[in-house]
């Protein structure tokens, strides 16, 4: 009962939201549709909390730096790990995959928030685009949410870590903070069914410009993925089934793009 309880309050919550931004999208600037995203967040979480009975707990917040650009890298097991971040900012752009852009209305709101839309399967192509769009991100000095991995990892799992994280930092020359979670415990992915108990949101200590890419992604893959695992509520797993923990998957899409990608290579 709980789950379909949230589930009403979540969908009906988001429509409502839908047509608000749709309407703040019209007025000049993005400090009106920011507002608005900003309590659609806020209420979303509310409702995580109050409705799903998920024990958010959101730690570490003490290594965003307080002035400046930073780029925000996390992992991304659900719809609520973006929920929950964006509630933690004034001013967040982000980048998302171009899936978004087929539900109704979200392409106009993307473009006015100037979130950053590419290819999510990655890509040359999607980092020209990648770098394309978000300098005017950089220019005004905001903070950027991106999902490293690409798509929603089952909990316990993880895809393989795209480099588009890298060329944002040397494009933006600022600090990467890491951000480890385990709302998949909760709310894994975009699956019907919900758990109540703990989820951590922990955002970790920042990698600082400098690193070649090699070094870079391994260890911002090491820091995310097993301080996701060492957060693994066991007493109540919740979403999780234990033997996926620390199994690498592919998504179908990626998979077929991966491979269309190496016959025209080669």
């Amino acid at each position: 009962m709980r789950t379909l309880i949230f589930n009403i309050f979540s969908y009906s919550t988001t429509f409502l939201y839908i047509i608000s931004c749709l309407i703040c999208s019209l007025i000049p600037g993005r400090k009106a549709l920011m507002g608005a995203l900003k309590r659609y967040t806020k209420v979303m979480v509310w409702g995580m909390r109050q409705i799903g009975g998920m024990d958010i707990d959101v730690r570490g917040k003490e290594h965003i730096p307080a002035t400046g650009p930073v780029i925000i890298a996390s992992k991304h097991q659900s719809y609520g790990d973006g929920f929950v971040i964006f509630s933690q900012f004034e001013d967040l752009s982000f980048v998302t995959g171009d899936h978004l852009e087929k539900y109704w209305g979200l392409k106009r709101i993307l473009s006015k928030m100037n979130a950053v839309v590419i290819d999510s399967c990655g890509g040359s192509d999607s980092q020209s685009k990648m770098a394309a769009q978000t300098e005017a991100v950089r220019s005004e000095g905001r903070r950027l949410l991106i999902f490293p991995e690409g798509h929603l990892s089952r909990i316990g799992t993880h895809h393989r870590y795209r480099k588009g994280v890298w060329h944002l930092q040397q494009d933006f020359d600022c600090p990467v903070i890491p951000v480890a979670n385990t709302l998949g415990q909760r709310w894994n992915q975009t699956d019907w069914a919900k758990f109540t108990g703990k989820a951590v949101v922990e955002f970790m200590e920042p990698i600082q410009p400098g690193l070649d890419k090699d070094t870079f992604m391994a260890l911002l893959q090491d820091r995310i993925e097993s301080q996701s695992i060492a957060l693994l509520d066991l007493d109540n797993p919740g979403a999780l089934n234990v033997a996926d923990i620390g199994r690498e998957e592919e998504n179908h899409v990626a998979r077929a793009k991966r491979l269309a990608r190496e016959e025209k290579a080669g």
